[in-house]
This record gives structure tokens, C-alpha cells and sequence, in this order.
């Protein structure tokens, strides 16, 4: 343990001014925990964390998370002291347009922010996934004499963080998993944007956390910089339980007429207030963004420990890239994001098939020729692997070695400990959501998490924020629409779909066959900039015969003619999913009929809509104003394509009975679909 001098005081109030200068300047932003945290913050950077500010990719580096991202002007001041590519002029820049210090922190736009938070609690079951990679990397490519993996996750989090019913999921399954790398400072001020934590809470977090399996300390107070230094040092000495560290500490700290209440929250103090907490605090008044040579200087000691640090590192990698070189070579490939030469081999096609399978059950096949050829494919589902068919056979459950006795065993077979690669999140899907995003976002894997459609509700936030950050996360949804059949209403998904069509940067994928959901598949793990939804069938849907319509591997294109009776078309029938089946089958009978029809397979709009202007005519010529939808949930969304045509949806909640008859009697038949196209094609002949 180190003790405290006069240049840990100077660089604590360095980093808590240069977040109040750049909240003034912005004249927007959360000054209260900077204030508060900083002390905790200055522990765990200038005497825990291990970084690298010239190398922030560095695999082996120490995560930070700042779970509380409301927190974010701290975060860069911490990030401009210790040596990363952030400026004082970037500092200066917070919350405008542009700038590289946004209002929460974003990944991919800061160096050092490694995942985006602000929505709390994402930032803590990030972590969690931050920390399960960790230990299952570790548990891959560590080998006696040589470790190359042994990193810790950090994350401070406040009262709002621990408020959220996310971060109970996320960490009820750390203790379970007994992520002893995983350390949480919580930011215990006691107060809130809306007042005291006692109008809305009264549980003992200590006993709580402590009832999950993790490790407990209290820091009486939040400044005493040895008594955190001691509680972080013993944190990083407990490997066998994550540890949470109950720091407390004053909201809006030495701003007089602030501090201790939530005016110190969300708003800045003003400039009178911002001179007294500066004369509270013995910090210069003038300049603004003041960062005093000595000041710098001891932070970029950190900076330089790091550096050592790593270059350590990479002398070792050197030893076991000569004892391990294929070993290294995986290691190498997986951290930069590229799929084995081989991935595709095995991928299964499937003949012609009229009574055919459930998309589920084809993209379990996938899944499993995939996960053979891509050892980083990891996953589970919230408690659904039987019924979403996504569990890695042979490939072990990811286990805490030290809870996983002989004998006991998941659907999949025996726990592999931390290398097993089928995670059981239990029932938390958002958790899961965020947890995976977090397995993304650390390095070396490629995450894919499953529940049942209508239940994405329970993790859309982490789901947006997987489209927000980039992360390349896979999420498979089963039990696509009312066709779930007796579950009734409540598991019957009919906004969903279109819901999630909504989110920038998601690729939603509905196959409309066996074959179309081994392509998309590909799809989604070819992708790195994002998430991709697969949205697949609990019923059976014909396999088609490829011969006679158009290849599987054109749902890269997102929509496609699937078959034409012809070059100009009277009609375009446009389906998604279980009714490609039926907008084909009346298809053939309207060419029966002497009308011209065209099919158009349309498992991504987003896909779709990204193909140049010449190819997207091709599929739905202007010319062709007859157009019918033909898609089991709601009909809001389909305007552009329909173009004066008419939806064939569900635009009410479902009903219960066997799938099939559901289906029937909401119109999806073979005749049904028939009978409205003749309807679509009498109206276009009068006007």
C-alpha cells in the first residue's frame, strides 16, 4: 500500500476540476459523482489498473468501466492525465457536436472507452462478460509456465446502477461463475437525480451481494486515498469471488451549498458555486482545464508502469509463440476479428423437402457445423436451449472449475469449467443481452444469445446498445409469430418484428426456409459491425427446391425473387419468413390462373434497403403496382414497398389453439393468400 502525499491530493483535484471546467464550459452534464469519485478513481488507475495508453488494443490490458457513464467527464479527464490520445482542446470539446468526449461515453469513438454506457447497470453486466472472457480465453491458451491471459475487469458504478434489475442478473450469475477478477467500486452516495436513495430503497446491498457469492468491503470514506488503496489491493487478492467495494462517498464533494444533494446530480454548479468548491478545495481559480506540470507528471508514471507492463507482456508472448505457435496463431486471429479459411466447409444443404423443417431446427444444423469450425462461437440462451435449439453440442458447459463436481451436468453434457463454450444465463434475458455484448466488445469471441421472440422486450435496451456500439453480437430469436400456436397471446410475437426493424444498425434476418437460414447464418457471422436478430419458425416450412427457384444465397442481397412467372409481372407477392411457403404456393396457382406473378423472398429490409437503387428495381419494378405483403405480424412499417398495395398481416394480439389453426383462421393459408392477391389484381384492373 502505498501512502498518500501532496501530489495524489493535487493530481484527485486535477482530475475532479478538469471535469467540472469542461461541464461549465458545455453548460450541460453531471458534476456530482467527478466530484466524489474522483479519490477512487485516482486509487485505481495510479496504483491497480494495468493500461497501456499508446496500445488501448493491448489483448492482456485491465478493463475499466464506467458502468455510472453519466460520470463521463471524469472518465476523460482520467483518460487526458494518465496519457491517452485525448486533448485538453477534446476536454474543452464535451458534449458538442462532433467531439470525442460525447455525454456518455461511446465505444469506438473515444481511445480507452471500451464499451458505451449511460442507460444503467449495461455497464456493469458489460463487465460481467468482460470477465467471462477473461477466464474462458485463459482457461484456452493458458498453459503451464506460460499465461498470456490474466487480466481483471474494473468497473465503478453508482446507486442507480445497482437500482437496476439488470445488474442483480448480471451479477447473481458472476458469483455463480465466481469471477474472481471482476472488482465493482460502488459509488455510495446515497443520493439520486430525483433526491435520497431512502425515498425508493432500504435494502442492505452488503448482504445482498454477499447472499450472490461475491466478496464485500466497506470504504467508510471515499477520500481516504489509503484506505481505497487497501480495499482495491485486497479485492485484487481475493481470485476466488468477485468482489464489490462499498465506497462512501459525498455527491457533488467540496461544492458548498451542493454537496450531499441531488443538485449536485445532473446539472452544472454555476460559476459562483464552481469558485467555491475550487477555494473549498485549494485549487487555482483561473485557468480553466489547469493540469499542473508535477501533476502531469505523476500521472504519466502510471502511464509508464503500463507501458512496462506490456512490453513484458509481449517478451512473454514472444516465448509462447515459440513453444505454442498454433496456439499463438489462433490467439492472434481471433483477437483481430477474422473467421478460420475453413468456416463454411461444413454447412449443411438441404434437398427439396415439401413438409420440411422448422428454421430453429436448420439453424441448430448451422450452428452446429459452425461452432466446429469456429472455436470463439460462444453462447446459450436464457433458460431456452431445448426449445431454441442453440445449445453447442460436445462443447461443454462454462462452469466455475471449483462448482462443477463429477456427475453434474446441463443438457449438453459435463461441465468444462471455464473452457466449456454453452453459457447458462438462467432466466435473465437482459442480462444475457448485455453480458454478450460485453464478451463482444472484450476481444477473441463471438457471442450469440437466444430466448423466444416476444421475450426480446425483456433485453431490447441491451440490443440497442449492441447496435449503437458496433458490437458483433448474434441473436437468435425463435418462436417467431403467432404460429407458437397454444402458448397463446402472451407468447405469440406480433409487434416484435417490425419493433425491432426500428433499431439503426440491426440486421433482422427472417429465413423463409432451411437453406435460407444457413445463409443467413453466414450472414451474421460475416458481419463485424453490429448485431444481427435471426428470427426463426418453431413450425415446419417446406424446403425448396432450389433447381426450380432462385439460390439460397441471395438473401446476402436482404430480398430477392425467389420465382417469376415471368419477365414483366401482373403482381408482386413479397413475404418474409413461414409465408415465403404460401406466397409461392399462390403464386404457381396464379400463373394457373393466366396471370403473370413474381415472389419475392424478403428476410432483411435493412439488407435490402442497403442494395444500390438499379438492383432493388430489378426485384420490385415501379412499373408493378399490384404488390401484397404477406408477413405474420404487424402491417405498420411495409409502406414504401407496398407502394398502393395491400398487407396481408397481424394487427391485433394472437389467440390460442393449435399453430396451424392460429395461423389459418388470422388468414395465412395457401387460399387466403390467393384470395387477396385475385382482390389486389380486380382492384388495379378498375383503376
Amino acid at each position: 500500500m502505498h501512502s498518500r502525499t501532496d501530489i495524489d491530493d493535487r493530481c484527485i483535484s486535477a482530475l475532479r476540476f478538469l471535469s467540472i471546467d469542461a461541464i461549465e464550459r458545455a453548460k450541460s452534464g453531471h458534476p456530482g459523482l467527478p466530484l466524489g469519485a474522483a479519490p477512487m478513481l485516482y486509487a485505481l488507475w495510479s496504483r491497480h489498473l494495468r493500461f497501456d495508453p499508446q496500445h488501448p488494443d493491448w489483448p492482456d490490458r485491465d478493463r475499466f468501466v464506467l458502468s455510472a457513464g453519466h460520470g463521463s467527464a471524469l472518465l476523460y479527464a482520467a483518460l487526458h492525465l494518465f496519457g491517452y490520445d485525448l486533448s485538453l482542446a477534446d476536454l474543452q470539446a464535451f458534449r458538442q457536436w462532433g467531439s470525442r468526449t460525447p455525454g456518455h461515453p461511446e465505444r469506438g469513438l473515444t481511445p480507452g472507452v471500451e464499451v458505451t454506457t449511460g442507460p444503467l447497470g449495461q455497464g456493469l453486466a458489460n463487465a460481467v462478460g468482460m470477465a467471462i472472457a477473461e477466464r474462458h480465453l485463459a482457461a484456452t491458451f493458458n498453459r503451464p509456465g506460460c499465461e498470456v491471459v490474466g487480466h481483471r475487469t474494473f468497473v465503478l458504478a453508482g446507486d442507480g446502477d445497482l437500482m437496476e434489475g439488470i445488474s442483480y442478473e448480471a451479477c447473481a450469475l458472476a458469483g455463480h461463475l465466481r469471477l474472481g477478477r471482476l472488482v465493482v467500486l460502488y459509488d455510495a452516495n446515497d443520493v439520486c437525480l430525483a433526491g435520497s436513495t431512502s425515498l425508493s430503497t432500504s435494502e442492505d446491498v452488503e448482504l445482498r451481494f454477499a447472499s450472490a457469492g461475491w466478496h464485500v468491503l466497506t470504504v467508510r470514506d471515499g477520500n481516504d486515498l489509503e484506505e481505497l488503496d487497501a480495499a482495491i489491493g485486497a479485492a485484487v487478492d481475493e481470485t476466488s469471488r468477485p468482489s464489490l467495494l462499498i465506497v462512501k462517498t459525498v455527491i457533488g464533494y467540496g461544492a458548498p451549498s451542493k454537496q450531499n444533494t441531488f443538485e449536485a446530480h445532473g446539472a452544472p454548479l454555476g460559476p459562483s458555486e464552481v469558485r467555491a468548491a475550487k477555494q473549498a478545495l485549494g485549487w487555482p481559480q483561473e485557468p480553466p482545464f489547469l493540469v499542473p506540470e508535477d501533476v502531469a507528471a505523476a500521472c504519466l508514471e502510471a502511464a509508464a508502469r503500463g507501458a512496462a507492463a506490456r512490453a513484458k507482456w509481449v517478451a512473454a508472448y514472444a516465448v509462447y509463440r515459440a513453444q505454442f505457435a498454433d496456439l499463438a496463431a489462433e490467439f492472434d486471429r481471433r483477437h483481430l476479428g477474422r473467421l478460420p479459411d475453413d468456416w463454411t466447409d461444413d454447412l449443411p444443404v438441404f434437398p427439396e423437402d415439401p413438409t420440411g423443417m422448422a428454421t430453429r431446427k436448420a439453424s441448430e444444423a448451422a450452428l452446429q457445423a459452425l461452432a466446429a469450425r469456429i472455436p470463439e462461437l460462444v453462447g446459450g440462451a436464457a433458460d431456452l436451449n431445448p426449445s431454441t435449439l442453440t445449445a453447442l453440442r460436445g462443447a461443454g458447459d462454462l462452469q466455475a472449475p471449483e462448482t462443477s463436481p463429477e456427475g453434474v451436468q446441463g443438457r449438453v453434457g459435463a461441465s468444462w469449467g471455464y473452457a466449456g463454450r454453452n453459457l447458462h444465463f438462467g432466466v435473465r434475458e437482459h442480462a444475457m443481452a448485455a453480458i454478450a455484448n460485453g464478451l463482444a466488445a472484450h476481444g477473441g469471441l463471438i457471442p450469440y444469445v437466444a430466448t423466444f421472440l416476444v421475450f426480446s422486450d425483456y433485453l431490447r435496451p441491451a440490443l440497442r446498445i449492441a447496435a449503437l456500439s458496433g458490437c458483433r453480437t448474434v441473436f437468435v430469436f425463435t418462436h417467431d409469430s403467432i404460429g407458437v400456436g397454444e402458448d397463446g397471446p402472451t407468447h405469440q410475437p406480433v409487434e416484435h418484428l417490425m419493433s425491432l426493424r426500428l433499431i439503426p444498425n440491426l440486421v433482422v434476418l427472417r429465413p423463409g426456409d432451411a437453406n435460407e437460414t444457413v445463409a443467413a447464418w453466414r450472414i451474421a457471422l460475416e458481419r463485424t459491425d453490429g448485431p444481427t436478430a435471426l428470427v426463426l419458425s418453431r413450425q415446419a416450412l417446406p424446403t425448396f427446391d432450389r433447381s426450380l427457384v432462385e439460390s439460397a444465397d441471395e438473401v446476402r442481397r436482404g430480398g430477392y425473387v425467389l420465382w417469376s412467372s415471368s419477365a414483366d409481372p401482373e403482381i408482386l407477392l413479397i413475404a418474409t419468413g413461414s409465408e415465403v411457403s404460401l406466397a409461392l404456393a399462390a403464386a404457381r396457382r396464379l400463373c394457373e390462373e393466366g396471370h403473370a406473378a413474381r415472389v419475392v423472398s424478403m428476410p432483411s429490409i435493412e439488407l435490402f434497403q442497403r442494395q444500390p437503387a438499379a438492383y432493388r428495381e430489378t426485384v420490385l419494378s415501379s412499373q408493378v403496382r399490384a404488390r401484397l405483403v404477406v408477413e405474420a405480424g404487424r402491417t405498420s412499417g411495409w409502406g414504401e414497398m407496398l407502394a398502393g398495395g395491400m398487407a396481408l398481416g397481424v394487427d391485433r394480439f394472437g389467440a390460442c389453439g393449435p399453430g396451424g389453426e392460429v395461423l389459418e383462421h388470422f388468414g395465412f393459408s395457401t387460399e387466403a393468400v390467393l384470395a387477396a392477391a385475385r382482390s389486389l389484381l380486380a382492384s388495379k384492373d378498375t383503376t
